[in-house]
C-alpha cells in the first residue's frame, strides 16, 4: 500500500464549499501563486495577512483552518514577500514538505492554489462564443456575461503503474522529453471511452508491448501539471522482452533494489521527487524511502 500520510487521507483544510458565495474574502489569509510558484519559505507555505495582495488578483476560496478562512490569490506576479519568504516552484516545494500535519496542510493548500492559477490563466475566455469570461463568487467557476454560462474547473485522469516481473524487478524507463538520466514508471492520460484500468494496459502496451496481470490500485494524487489526477497502479509483467515505442520511451530497464541504489548513487539515474506519487510507488517496491532519500540527497 502506498505509504502513510498521503491523499487517501482527509483533507486538513475543509474545503466548506457552502460559504464560497458569501464568505468575506477581504478577511481571509492568503496562498499568493503565480505562473506555477507558491510563496513559501523554510517552514512552509507563508499565509500573507488580509489585504496585502495585489488589488487586480484573482482570488479562489481555498476554505476553513480551523476557523481562519483561507484564499489563493493569483496575480501576474507574486507580492513582496515578507521576511525570508520567496517564490518556489511547486515541484520543489512539495518534495520538502514534511509528513507532519503542516506539511500536509500545505501540501493541499499549494497544490489546490496553483491548480486553479492555471485554470484561471487558461479560461480567460468562453469557449462557446470567445467572450472574456468573469469570476465568480468565490472563485470556483468563470461566468459568460454573454451566454451566460458558467465554466467550472475539470481534472484530466492519468494513470501511472509500478510494474515488476516474476523476480520482483521493477520497470523503470525514461521518457524521450525528461532531462537526461530521469528515470520512473510508465505513465499516460486516460482517454475516452476507457476506464482507467483499461488506460494501464493501452498506455503500457503502446509504450512498452509488454501485457499486465495481477493490476492493484494503489492510490491517487491531484498533480496539477496543469491539471491532472494521477491514478496509482501495480502490475505484474507477464514476461519480460518490452519493445519500445522509441517515440515516447527511448530507455527502459529492469532492475533491482541493489541495482537501483547504485545507479542512483552513482548519478547515472535520477529516481522522481519525493511528494510525487511517482516517488511513492517507488519506495513501497523498494520498502526504505529513507535509504532512497539520502541517496538522492533529496
Amino acid at each position: 500500500m502506498i505509504s502513510p500520510g498521503s491523499f487517501d487521507e482527509p483533507m486538513r483544510v475543509d474545503r466548506a464549499a457552502h460559504r464560497r458565495p458569501t464568505v468575506d474574502l477581504g478577511a481571509a489569509v492568503a496562498v499568493a501563486v503565480a505562473d506555477g510558484q507558491v510563496l513559501a519559505d523554510a517552514d512552509g507555505v507563508v499565509l500573507l495577512a488580509p489585504g496585502t495582495w495585489p488589488d487586480e488578483s484573482v482570488i479562489c476560496y481555498l476554505g476553513l483552518d480551523g476557523d481562519q478562512d483561507v484564499v489563493a490569490v493569483s496575480a501576474g506576479s507574486l507580492p513582496e514577500p515578507p521576511g525570508s519568504a520567496r517564490p518556489e516552484a511547486l515541484r520543489s516545494l512539495l518534495g520538502r514538505l514534511g509528513a507532519d500535519d503542516r506539511g500536509h496542510r500545505d501540501r493541499e493548500l499549494a497544490t489546490t492554489a496553483v491548480a486553479m492559477d492555471h485554470w484561471h490563466g487558461a479560461h480567460g475566455h468562453c469557449p462557446r462564443c470567445g467572450t472574456a469570461t468573469e469570476p465568480g463568487p468565490g472563485g470556483w467557476h468563470r461566468r459568460c456575461p454573454r451566454c451566460e454560462r458558467d465554466h467550472y474547473p475539470r481534472t484530466d485522469p492519468a494513470v501511472i503503474v509500478a510494474i515488476t516481473d516474476a523476480e520482483d524487478r521493477l520497470l523503470m524507463a525514461h521518457a524521450s522529453y525528461w532531462s537526461a538520466r530521469r528515470f520512473s514508471h510508465l505513465a499516460g492520460y486516460v482517454e475516452p471511452g476507457e476506464s482507467l484500468e483499461q488506460a494501464v494496459h493501452r498506455e503500457v502496451a503502446e509504450e512498452s508491448s509488454l501485457r499486465l496481470e495481477d493490476l492493484e490500485y494503489v492510490g491517487s494524487q491531484p498533480w496539477p501539471f496543469p491539471a491532472s489526477m494521477m491514478v496509482g497502479y501495480t502490475a505484474k509483467a507477464v514476461d519480460v522482452d518490452f519493445a519500445l515505442d522509441l517515440d515516447e520511451i527511448s530507455e527502459a530497464r529492469w532492475v533491482r533494489r541493489d541495482e537501483l541504489e547504485a545507479a542512483v548513487t552513482e548519478g547515472s539515474m535520477i529516481i522522481a521527487p519525493r511528494g510525487s506519487i511517482a516517488r511513492r510507488l517507488l519506495e513501497d517496491w523498494h520498502g526504505d524511502g529513507d535509504a532512497l532519500t539520502r541517496l538522492q540527497g533529496d
